[in-house]
């Protein structure tokens, strides 16, 4: 364990766009993601949304990837690997809503699992959709390549009082997808029905204190001179995350993040797996050993 400066590195970003119904979330995402790579053969659409990406077929020679029910997590999932073994530099993600609510998502999923208890309990029934879940929202922040994440969205309002009585008042737009999903991106923002932007939130600091704007390829170029503003990862870098892991899974998933240090910190990998597996051992070894009167092995 070890304090170190902090410091930003490079980065792939991590962004939703949220919305209702023809608010223009497919085409702003299309033209965030040109002016991210600045080359259309670099963007796949990840489409659940009948075909929809389609009809903007004329801004470039996009790819896309038509997904099909049931929107299980794990669809998504192989989805975002084959674009990023394909070399895709932008992934967008339309949307991932249906991940979550639509026919086959993680709610289809929970009510199903559910009723197959002999005594319900959608507590339990949880315990079984959340890790299928969240290793959907570990492939989006984990990807090699920038994400934009498309999500439908609701008007939500609630009750206040107005000369003496209730009315409803408007609070704003509720993405649909499970609660939280805002705290693994970098960005969100808002659409509303004149295709304007509001940046909910911000970690770059770019857009915070701008008024609704319309999402652009300037926008898109603006983050990318952030991403790569930051310091490059070097191999110390990757050295600090592979001794810091401490299951083997965690070294699994940095020896997929950083595939250029395959080869070069090999040794270091090997190492840190061997002393894993030792460790795991030395543990199991002491958990099965009988536990006396004074109650120590």
């Amino acid at each position: 364990m070890q304090l170190q400066r902090a410091t930003r590195k490079q980065s792939k970003i991590k962004l939703s766009i949220s919305g209702p119904s023809g608010s223009g979330k497919t085409y702003s995402a299309l033209q965030l993601a040109y002016g991210i790579c600045n080359d259309w053969n670099k963007i796949a659409v990840l489409d659940s949304e009948n075909y929809s990406a389609s009809l903007y077929a004329h801004l470039g020679a996009f790819n896309v990837l038509n997904l099909h029910e049931p929107f299980t997590p794990e669809q998504y999932i192989e989805a975002i690997q084959l674009c990023e073994c394909e070399g895709i530099e932008v992934i967008i993600i339309d949307s991932i809503t249906h991940e979550w609510s639509g026919k086959g998502g993680c709610l289809d999923i929970h009510e199903k699992e559910t009723s197959k208890m002999r005594v319900p309990n959608s507590f339990t029934a949880w315990a079984t959709v959340t890790p299928r879940h969240q290793a959907f929202v570990e492939a989006i922040v984990r990807s090699q390549s920038h994400v934009i994440c498309c999500t439908r969205s609701k008007t939500e309002y609630v009750m206040s009082e107005r000369n003496g009585r209730q009315v409803p008042q408007k609070m704003g737009m509720a993405p649909i997808t499970r609660e939280g999903f805002d705290f693994e991106v970098s960005i969100h923002f808002e659409l509303d029905q004149q295709h304007k932007a509001f940046c909910s939130k911000d970690r770059t600091g770019l857009f915070m204190n701008s008024e609704a704007f319309i999402l652009s390829p300037e926008t898109g170029k603006a983050i990318t001179d952030w991403c790569e503003s930051g310091e490059a990862i070097n191999a110390n870098d990757v050295m600090a995350r592979i001794n810091g892991c401490s299951s083997l899974g965690e070294l699994l998933q940095v020896y997929k993040d950083y595939p250029q240090y395959k080869q070069s910190l090999l040794t270091e990998f090997e190492n840190r797996k061997r002393q894993l597996i030792i460790n795991q051992e030395i543990q199991t070894q002491l958990t099965n050993q009988p536990i006396n009167s004074n109650g120590v092995h």
